[in-house]
């Protein structure tokens, strides 16, 4: 999973935007990145096949897991970043049931886009987290007594 720096550098940049996520974000940002993390390793214990156009159903399960957490939290929420990465996990899960359905697409493309939805789903809770840290700083300097500029 580690062998090219490629993979080494997405693995970091995911690892940087849950830390993000889990030092600033409120709760909705926290639970996202607890999730994606928790996606993340399990799928690093799914062993591959041989082939793309084998469908992986433990990477699959996984996957409809986490779109129905981003889902559950852009309902519940006021969370603009919540329905983005929602939106990209759903690419991710068409991709497999591409796959599933056996229409035979190419496996660059379907590689292709789940690993562009993949950095969309991490640039969204990035914003998302770096909204949430914003507003809470906004509202702590309104609450402060003295001029404002």
């Amino acid at each position: 999973m580690f062998e090219t720096i490629y993979s080494q550098a997405v693995a970091a940049a995911a690892v940087v935007v849950v830390a993000f996520a889990f030092t600033k974000g409120d709760e909705p940002e926290r639970i996202g990145a607890g999730a994606y993390a928790m996606v993340y390793l399990a799928s690093l214990m799914i062993p591959e096949p041989g082939s793309l156009s084998t469908p992986r159903w433990g990477i699959i399960a996984l996957d409809v897991v986490l779109l129905i957490v981003f889902v559950g939290i852009g309902w519940s929420g006021r969370r603009a970043w919540a329905v983005w990465a929602a939106s990209f996990q759903g690419l991710i899960v068409a991709g497999h049931v591409l796959v599933i359905a056996n229409l035979r697409p190419p496996q660059n493309a379907v590689a292709a886009v789940i690993n562009m939805s993949n950095y969309g789903l991490l640039i969204a809770l990035a914003v998302g987290t770096f909204w949430a840290w914003q507003e809470r700083r906004a509202a702590r300097l309104a609450e402060q007594p003295g001029p404002h500029l």
